[in-house]
């Protein structure tokens, strides 16, 4: 199984600019179910993805504009104070979020499962790419070094959280001599 622990916190979107003059935000939504976020009462925010620096601030209102969320927040009344959070990445706790339905899961999870085909071990999974059109599983290989693996319908069998293994059918030629 993953050596990874489980985060407590999940990123949700990044702060693109002011909304208005009134401290409202403009939020770049980074999360498969926008929907689930009307429900925050509260957020993170962090300067990057490796800051261990996060503040808390309750949220006091959600509405949706387009592709983006507008925040607003608790103590952030004027368009200067919003302006000086442009750039910020926001994180939720994980028990904020409507709970998951079967056979769903957090791309986090993902991260360190053994990849298996056709009985063989192919290696474990470093990190996730979202294209857009598919994941895109990166695989540590002992002999081929990095693998780019589309995940869909078609390379996923089965994945076994319990016993950290996911069992996938690679697009012909993936494993090829280079």
């Amino acid at each position: 199984m993953s050596n990874t622990p489980e985060p407590r916190q999940l990123v949700i979107g990044e702060i693109l600019r002011p909304h208005g003059v009134r401290g409202e935000l403009r939020m770049r939504v980074l999360s498969a179910d926008p929907q689930a976020l009307k429900q925050l009462e509260y957020i993170y925010l962090a300067d990057s993805a490796a800051s261990s620096v996060r503040a808390r601030i309750d949220v006091t209102q959600v509405r949706f504009n387009k592709a983006y969320i507008l925040l607003s927040l608790d103590g952030c009344n004027r368009r200067e104070q919003a302006e000086e959070l442009r750039g910020k990445l926001v994180y939720c706790d994980i028990e904020q979020l409507p709970p998951l339905n079967a056979g769903e899961y957090f791309l986090f999870q993902l991260i360190g499962l053994l990849v298996v085909a056709d009985g063989s071990e192919i290696g474990r999974i470093r990190d996730v790419l979202e294209t857009g059109a598919n994941d895109v599983y990166i695989v540590e290989n002992a002999e081929h070094g990095e693998l780019l693996i589309p995940a869909h319908a078609e390379t996923i069998d089965h994945i076994d959280f319990e016993s950290g293994v996911i069992s996938m059918t690679l697009p012909e030629g993936l494993l090829a001599q280079r």
